[in-house]
């Protein structure tokens, strides 16, 4: 059992930059799969960045790559999403997610365990 705990959303202007962060507990963390995922007011879910249990793989969504970086530190059981560049499309409530079976992974149901969220908003 993993629980995941997201913070550092906020209000930021265009072009701005934040950084998230993802607080795990439970055991085997540094197994797990981590992701990030967005929901845009009226829209799905959506991926947005990926990172393997060692940190040696990450993938990310076309519309975040050169802009956005995830990474983890395994001894503190934290993953994190620096953001910079920030656009007003970047909008959403954003989800920590882990995904016990390893690997990249870009699809919602390969994750087992979810954060609550963390909004971010970008005003133009």
């Amino acid at each position: 059992q993993v629980h995941l705990v997201e913070s550092g959303g906020a209000l930021v202007q265009a072009g701005g930059s934040l950084r998230l962060s993802c607080a795990a507990s439970g055991s085997f963390f540094s197994r797990y799969t981590m992701g990030w995922f967005r929901q845009a007011p009226g829209k799905e879910q959506e991926f947005v960045a990926t990172i393997t249990w060692s940190g040696g793989s990450t993938d990310y969504a076309d519309s975040v790559k050169g802009r956005f970086t995830i990474s983890r530190d395994n001894p503190k059981n934290m993953v994190y999403l620096q953001m910079n560049s920030l656009k007003p499309e970047d909008t959403g409530v954003y989800y920590c997610a882990a995904d016990s079976m390893g690997g990249i992974a870009r699809a919602r149901p390969s994750y087992d365990y979810w954060g609550q969220g963390t909004q971010v908003t970008v005003s133009s």
